[in-house]
């Protein structure tokens, strides 16, 4: 009840910032290629893991590998759909080889709402943090990411209707509706359509199979956790492929930031974090504090 009434407070928090709107205009002002090096090192663990499990479990992993590849080459708008749909194949397999029962009782949904209860400790220990790390390490990253790709974020609204979706979500165990970096990559990126007016239609698809997922969250967690370790990461490395290629090129394609983006890739790439907030803001920061101290003078001088 108390962790309920934080988030509460956290989603009224969020709300108070969409009434910065100065705010909002400084995070558009990150340069392009700082936001797209930021996504490129986050991305980065997560593509290695399709490689890093092929040395662990290369009879499971190699034929995903192989079905991304032949989707790719054939059928790029499904590729990605047929890996899970390999990756789901090949756990039933390994379960069915291995002999491994499943506890299907445990996986039927239920809805439980919690009472919210406010505490001046739980205000302190839960709901400030919480809005610094949602605020530095998703909704920043997220408005850059998407100033990368074009998209202006309208900052006063996103933060009213994020704020107002955390606190209606948070009876529920819900907490910080955010502008995510990593989904705003996949729904803003060329991955999602070549006309960019209709990319849209990505983010609708998106929370339409979250709504889907979440009436069979509970069994597949039951199958993701009786899968091999790494199966999954495999999965999603191998979907976020593409979009790292992107983010790399666009964050390397001005000789003058080169720098200033290897040095936010690292750092974002590290897995740093400072007082609980992640490397995504801190690689940013490092960005921006490299590109003032080597690059400033050689971006703004004119060409000849």
């Amino acid at each position: 009840p108390a962790a309920v009434g934080a988030f509460i407070v956290t989603g009224a928090l969020i709300v108070a910032t969409g009434a910065i709107p100065a705010l909002g205009r400084l995070i558009g002002r990150i340069p392009t290629a700082l936001a797209q090096a930021m996504l490129a090192g986050v991305l980065l663990p997560l593509c290695l893991a399709p490689f890093q499990a092929l040395g662990s479990i290369p009879l499971l992993v190699l034929p995903l590998i192989l079905i991304w590849l032949a989707g790719t080459r054939l059928a790029p708008r499904w590729a990605v759909p047929l890996t899970l749909l390999g990756a789901l194949l090949v756990i039933t397999g390994y379960l069915v080889v291995n002999r491994i029962t499943l506890d299907w009782a445990a996986a039927a949904p239920t809805v439980e709402l919690t009472a919210p209860e406010f505490s001046i400790q739980a205000m302190a220990s839960v709901a400030l943090p919480l809005y610094i790390v949602t605020m530095a390490s998703q909704n920043v990253p997220g408005v850059a990411v998407l100033a990368s790709f074009g998209y202006r974020t309208p900052w006063r609204a996103s933060m009213f209707v994020t704020g107002l979706g955390t606190a209606a979500a948070a009876p529920f165990g819900g907490h910080a509706m955010n502008l995510a970096a990593l989904s705003a990559a996949l729904s803003a990126g060329e991955t999602a359509g070549l006309d960019r007016n209709r990319r849209w239609i990505a983010a609708v698809s998106a929370g339409c199979c979250y709504l889907v997922l979440a009436g069979a969250s509970a069994a597949l967690v039951t199958v993701v956790a009786a899968a091999p370790p790494g199966l999954i990461e495999t999965v999603a490395g191998l979907a976020l492929m593409g979009t790292m290629a992107t983010a790399l090129a666009a964050a390397l394609a001005e000789v003058s930031q080169r720098m200033s983006a290897v040095v936010t890739f690292l750092v974002a790439a590290s897995g740093l974090t400072l007082a609980g907030i992640g490397g995504a803001f801190w690689a940013l920061i490092a960005g921006l504090l490299v590109r003032w101290v080597l690059e400033a003078r050689s971006i703004n001088q004119p060409r000849p």
